[in-house]
Parts: C-alpha cells; structure tokens; sequence
C-alpha cells in the first residue's frame, strides 16, 4: 500500500488516501500511524520532487520567494493545531475539493498547455498567499492539500498539470517538514515499519513520477479529478 500510495501521490496527490489505512491495518495507534505515515511520505516526496526537479519541471526563480511563507504557515499551522480542533474546517474543504474535482472533470483546456508568461507582482502576490495559506492548512489539517496546489499553480501561473504537480509537491515537501518534526518529537514514528514502508514509497515515487513527465496531461488529470473526489467521499464519511 505504501509503494501504490507514493505512485499514485507523484502523479496527482492525495496518497495518503491508500497509505494511512495501510498503517492502521497493520495495527498502528492512530497518532503513530499518523507521523509514521509523514515520514514515509516525506521520503517518498523528496525522491519525487528531485526527479521532477531534475526534468526542468520545478521553477526555483519562483519557488524562493514561496518557500518561506510555506514554512512560516505551515510551522503556524502545526502550532495552533494543538489547541484548537480542525473538525469546523471540514465543511468548508470538503466543498473546496468537489468544486475542485468537478471543474477538473468538466473544464477541457485546464492544465492542458503551459501558459506561464513570467512572474508579475500580482501572481507572486497571489502565489505567496497561497502557499502560506495551504502550508498553513497542512500544519492544521492537511487533506486535500496536493489537490489545492496543483489547483492554484494552474489557475495563478497558467502552468501545465506536469508542471504544476511538480512545483506543488516541492512545495508540499517544504510543508510536511515541519510536521514531520513534530510527529519525531512527540515520539510519534514507528521506524521498525517505517523504513523498510519508506523504500517502496521512494521506488513508487519515482516510477509515478517518470510516468507523469513521460506522459503529461492524458494521465495526470484523470488520476487527479479521481484523486480529489476520493479525498471529498472520505471526508464526507468522516463527518
């Protein structure tokens, strides 16, 4: 489950869907199976977000002017989540996500050619924003937040869904630091079956990710509309 969850989450997200049930079928208390699953996930992004990277799909001139406010929320979110419950904030994401995975679903031109024309003070404004707004929302809450990204940097920079996934999951690796942090310093990691978890998330993160890049838009886009209205169904469950 860890190996398809890092595959699937390289190419639209939302992999902890498949990979946090794993750890609780494998008999995980809720709270480690949580920070267990962060740092298998971590691992499985970095190796994700270096192959993207390293295939010109990441815009870094871009991204070091959001990657402090991504820390800055996200480090925010982590804080306040331990003393204020997120269960008000699933209303509103549940909606955010089915708009999200409709308009995906209905919208033939999203993400299909990469329009990005240079950065301007408006999109940089926009796009710091959102990152500190989803780096914040990751450190609280987190479902969806893949989904958000890739969203945002289609709809502010005009990025392709390949690019967009691959400037989203560098950020969202930025975001998970932090919570990894905190998971290891509550003791929350079960590293017996975390590490062994965390190679077949790093195998699956690459093949998903040479998947992506090979194939663009024709396989991202139906994964990711599935993805997105997957994240909505779980959570309308847990309301």
């Amino acid at each position: 489950m860890g190996f398809t969850a890092a595959f699937v989450d390289s190419i639209a997200g939302g992999g902890g869907l498949i990979s946090v049930p794993g750890f609780l079928m494998a008999g995980l208390d809720p709270h480690i199976a949580l920070g267990t699953n962060k740092f298998c996930a971590t691992s499985g992004s970095f190796t994700s977000s270096l192959k993207f990277a390293s295939s010109g799909k990441v815009n870094f001139k871009l991204l070091k002017y959001l990657i402090p406010f991504t820390l800055t929320g996200s480090v925010l979110g982590v804080t306040i989540v331990q003393f204020i419950s997120p269960d008000f904030l699933r209303g509103i994401v549940l909606v955010l996500v089915l708009i999200i995975g409709i308009y995906s679903l209905f919208s033939k031109s999203l993400g299909r050619k990469d329009n990005f024309s240079g950065m301007t003070k408006l999109n940089l404004f926009y796009g710091i924003v959102l990152a500190f707004s989803l780096g914040f929302y990751d450190g609280f809450f987190g479902p969806g937040t893949g989904s958000f990204l890739i969203f945002g940097f289609i709809k502010i920079f005009k990025f392709d869904f390949t690019k967009s996934i691959g400037n989203a999951k560098f950020l969202n690796f930025v975001s998970n630091i932090s919570a990894l942090i905190m998971f290891s310093l509550h003791h929350q990691i079960q590293y017996k079956l975390g590490l062994p978890v965390a190679i077949f998330m790093i195998i699956g993160a690459r093949l998903g990710t040479k998947l992506a890049i090979k194939n663009g838009v024709k396989i991202i886009k139906p994964i990711f509309v599935t993805i997105s209205l997957a994240i909505a169904i779980k959570m309308m469950f847990e309301l």
